[in-house]
C-alpha cells in the first residue's frame, strides 16, 4: 500500500528528527539539514547544464549530492556516534579537483563578481547556500557535537564551487568582471 505524503503532523509548527523526537521547524538542526536540501536541490539544477558532460565532472556532483544527504540524515539525528558517511578521501577528492581545475586559470587579480555565464552564476548560488549551510553547522556545534569532517567537506565545496564558476568562465571565454570598488 502506497504511503500518504501528507501527516499533518507538521501543521503545528513541528517536525520529527530521525528517532521521532518533535522539533520545532526552525529549530538550528532543521534549518541546517533544510539548507542542505536547498543546496542539493540548486546542484541539481547546475547537474543538468550541458557544459558540463566533459570531463568527469557530472559524477563528481553526483557524488556530492549524496554526500550532502549522507550530511543530511547525519544532521536529522541527535546521535552524536551516528556515522556522517563523510571520508577524509571525499574532501581530498574535492581538493585534487580545485586544483586540477585552478591549474588552467589565471592568477586571481581581485575579487570576482558573482555571475559571467549561467552556469556560472548557479555555481556562485550553490557556494553562498553552501556557506550559509557552513555557517548553520557551525551555530549547531555551539549546542551539540558534530563531526568536523562535516565543516572540513562544505568549506571544501564551496571553494569548489568559486573554482568551477571561474573555470567555466575562462572556458567559455566569459569575461570575469572584477570588483571595483569605486563605481
Amino acid at each position: 500500500m502506497k504511503s500518504k505524503i501528507y501527516t499533518l503532523t507538521g501543521d503545528a509548527g513541528t517536525t520529527s528528527l530521525v528517532h521521532g523526537k518533535r522539533v520545532a521547524k526552525d529549530d538550528i538542526r532543521v534549518e541546517t539539514y533544510g539548507t542542505l536540501d536547498e543546496l542539493n536541490s540548486f546542484i541539481g539544477l547546475l547537474a543538468h547544464n550541458s557544459k558540463l558532460d566533459h570531463d568527469d565532472l557530472p559524477k563528481i556532483i553526483y557524488r556530492i549530492q549524496n554526500k550532502l544527504f549522507n550530511i543530511g540524515a547525519y544532521l536529522a539525528t541527535e546521535d552524536a556516534d551516528k556515522a556522517t558517511g563523510l571520508y577524509i578521501a571525499d574532501v581530498k577528492e574535492l581538493e585534487s579537483k580545485i586544483d586540477e581545475m585552478d591549474a588552467e586559470l589565471p592568477p586571481l587579480r581581485g575579487f570576482v563578481l558573482p555571475g559571467g555565464s549561467r552556469l556560472s552564476a548557479l555555481c556562485d548560488i550553490c557556494r553562498t547556500i553552501t556557506r550559509r549551510a557552513e555557517r548553520h553547522v557551525v551555530t549547531l556545534s555551539h549546542s551539540a557535537p558534530i563531526d568536523p569532517l562535516v565543516l572540513q567537506y562544505l568549506n571544501r565545496l564551496s571553494d569548489f564551487f568559486f573554482i568551477l564558476a571561474r573555470y567555466n568562465n575562462i572556458n567559455t571565454q566569459t569575461e570575469e568582471i572584477l570588483w571595483d570598488p569605486n563605481l
